[in-house]
């Protein structure tokens, strides 16, 4: 059925798997802007560990979204859609074509499923949870959080202390489990028409290879020194801010802190970020996007792609 919803093609994928060359090659074919769809790229000042785009690439090519915030600042997914709903009308109205691209595909469901209606934040229980988590340690909470709610700790890692404490927030406030939050919700009619290509490499281990491979490549730009100026530059920065919490970064922080030696830095850096690619292919999986394609089969890559592009904006 037609819809007169404002039309945007989402290029999706887990981390590494080569994006951002994608859309820089797209560009060159269409008149494309690009939307980020990612909650590390909004962070002024935090550029080769989140592999931003370079100064000349976001200059050839528009981007939005990105270098939006200090890293002291937060970002919901609720600002996402409302910043992205805005964006695509806008793209749209200066007759060129908006693409949305990234991983973050908390901002995708928001966007595509409809926000949900958990309760605000309360600094009183998220005291208290810090305060239990200082005492006995993540585990605890983790085991909390299986007793309340089973369902939630089934999806969630065991070190994952901001999703953890949200859930168990949540439940204090509430009184009820997270999980039966969101079972209730219903479906939203999304705010735009999307079309969605998801990156989905048929060996993972070329990934994981390309994962290490481009963690090494950042250190030699000299990703420590960013870290280390972050800290300069915004004395007030800590481990468990949203911005630190992006792969690499928290990794970089307990190292300038004197908690890891450089190898085992390097070590975890490299494991966050294969385990942030995991959670990435788990959720496209669940999403079930329109298309798929391998992003290390080459032959025809951006052919297929721009078709794709062609006949869902034609």
């Amino acid at each position: 059925m037609a819809t007169s919803l404002p039309k945007v093609f989402a290029l999706l994928g887990p981390t590494a798997s080569g994006k951002t060359s994608l859309a820089l090659s797209l560009a060159e074919q269409f008149p494309i802007e690009v939307i980020s769809l990612d909650s590390a790229l909004i962070y002024r000042d935090m550029n080769i560990g989140t592999a931003k785009p370079s100064a000349e690439e976001l200059q050839t090519v528009p981007h939005h979204l990105i270098n939006i915030i200090s890293p002291l600042e937060s970002y919901s997914a609720a600002q996402f859609v409302s910043d992205c709903v805005r964006l695509v009308k806008e793209i749209h109205a200066r007759g060129h074509l908006p693409l949305l691209v990234g991983g973050t595909m908390m901002y995708y469901h928001a966007l595509t499923q409809g926000l949900n209606s958990l309760p605000e934040a309360n600094t009183q229980i998220r005291a208290k949870l810090d305060k239990l988590k200082q005492q006995h340690g993540m585990d605890y909470l983790y085991a909390q959080l299986k007793q309340v709610d089973p369902i939630t700790a089934a999806r969630l890692p065991a070190g994952d202390s901001q999703r953890i404490e949200r859930a168990l927030e949540i439940y204090h406030i509430t009184g009820i489990p997270m999980s039966s939050h969101l079972a209730k919700q219903e479906s939203q009619r999304p705010p735009v028409d999307v079309c969605t290509l998801a990156l989905f490499p048929a060996d993972r281990a070329h990934l994981r290879i390309q994962i290490a491979s481009r963690f090494h490549s950042m250190l030699t730009q000299g990703f420590v020194e960013e870290v280390e100026a972050l800290r300069l530059q915004y004395p007030d920065l800590h481990s468990d801010l949203p911005s630190i919490r992006c792969v690499g970064y928290r990794q970089a922080f307990d190292y300038l802190n004197g908690l890891t030696d450089y190898n085992t830095f390097v070590e975890r850096g490299i494991v966050a970020t294969r385990q942030l690619a995991k959670r990435q292919l788990t959720w496209l999986r669940k999403l079930n996007p329109e298309y798929r394609l391998d992003p290390f089969n080459l032959t025809g890559l951006h052919e297929q792609t721009a078709q794709l592009i062609q006949q869902f904006f034609a």
